[in-house]
């Protein structure tokens, strides 16, 4: 059985790592492609290499521009893709440009699309990820789930037929690298604070990095925590920083691989994101999670106040570092048998083509 496997952007080269791993154990033959969404090597190449990616057959190179421009860009050139290595499904997984460009020119092309990281709403369409996972979900012929919450959306669409709670795969991903971050990644080779005695930032979405009072008032609730930040700096971000006034205890640094991010993750006094990813792996270390955003997808993660929704309210973001969580870490991202995640999707994936797993 042969499948192309699209990714674009860093958490999917993420979730890719252990799915594909699995998939090779399946005896599935997989076509890496490479939309080339990110296009910055400390946001994409560097990734293969340290997680054992193999390196995509094709990077397609499409880079960034409107959101209409970089889709139409991807779909021309993922068609012409398909149509060379005639995969028998494509696998694409999350919520971005890259996500939607391949459910469209497969599903046009009668090729099955399977979706991994279905189901997730944030009921929030001015977000364009919203609108890539609903249309992404509608399109798919296996939708696989990482949560619960994530099946019920679905089946509250009307969604019957090929919805699987097979847990987040990112939950496997973090089990599989963070003792080799500790290893490989140490703190005092990233930063010369202590454990627990700073917090780690990241601010990338564009309903913060493009409305600049959004903005203004997140790098002023930083300045006003009594701790260092590290900020490593989406490119998206950079450009906007000449209007914005930088306090001393914002540390901005280059983005950083994955290791090195697991590492400040586990050892940070908190963190502050408007990621989807960052606010999962928080938890699932034991670290606890202020989202700058008015939603979140992953509902799951603020059982037990571990992760406080406080949009770019500047009030809200100091008191949510100021408070404990009051119960234990959620426990979530496990699917419904005993088999990882990755596993899990590999093995239904594989049956589709009629082999064993």
């Amino acid at each position: 059985m042969t499948i192309c496997s699209v990714v674009g952007a860093r958490p999917q080269f993420v979730k890719a790592a252990v799915v594909s791993h699995a998939l090779e154990a399946c005896g599935v033959k997989e076509h890496l492609l490479h939309t080339g969404q990110h296009y910055d090597d400390d946001m994409s190449a560097v990734f293969f290499e340290e997680l054992g990616i193999p390196a995509p057959e094709r990077n397609l190179g499409i880079g960034s521009g409107s959101h209409a421009q970089q889709t139409a860009g991807m779909m021309s050139a993922l068609e012409e893709a398909l149509l060379d290595l005639r995969p028998e499904r494509v696998v694409v997984y999350g919520d971005t440009n890259s996500t939607l460009a391949a459910a469209l020119v497969a599903a046009k092309l009668h090729v099955p699309v399977d979706h991994v990281e279905a189901g997730l709403r944030s009921f929030n369409r001015r977000m364009p990820e919203e609108i890539n996972r609903i249309v992404t979900d509608r399109l798919s012929d296996l939708c696989f789930c990482p949560t619960r919450t994530a099946a019920e959306h679905l089946q509250a669409e009307g969604r019957a037929d090929g919805v699987h709670m097979t847990g987040d795969v990112m939950l496997d991903a973090t089990r599989t690298f963070a003792d080799r971050a500790a290893t490989r990644r140490p703190l005092i080779s990233l930063t010369r604070h202590e454990a627990g005695r700073f917090a780690l930032a990241t601010v990338h979405r564009a309903e913060n990095t493009d409305d600049a009072h959004r903005l203004a008032a997140i790098f002023d609730a930083f300045g006003r925590l009594d701790m260092p930040v590290l900020l490593p700096l989406h490119p998206r971000t950079r450009v906007r920083l000449a209007d914005v006034d930088i306090p001393d205890n914002v540390e901005v640094m280059a983005p950083l691989p994955y290791l090195a991010m697991l590492t400040l993750l586990r050892e940070a006094a908190c963190v502050l994101t408007d990621s989807g990813g960052l606010q999962k792996e928080a938890l699932w270390l034991g670290t606890r999670c202020i989202t700058l955003r008015d939603e979140t997808e992953w509902t799951e993660t603020t059982t037990g106040g571990w992760n406080q929704i406080v949009g770019a309210d500047r009030h809200a973001i100091l008191a949510a570092v100021r408070t404990m969580p009051d119960g234990p870490i959620p426990i979530f991202g496990a699917g419904d048998t005993d088999e990882t995640p990755s596993r899990h999707i590999s093995r239904l994936i594989a049956e589709k083509g009629g082999q064993g797993c």
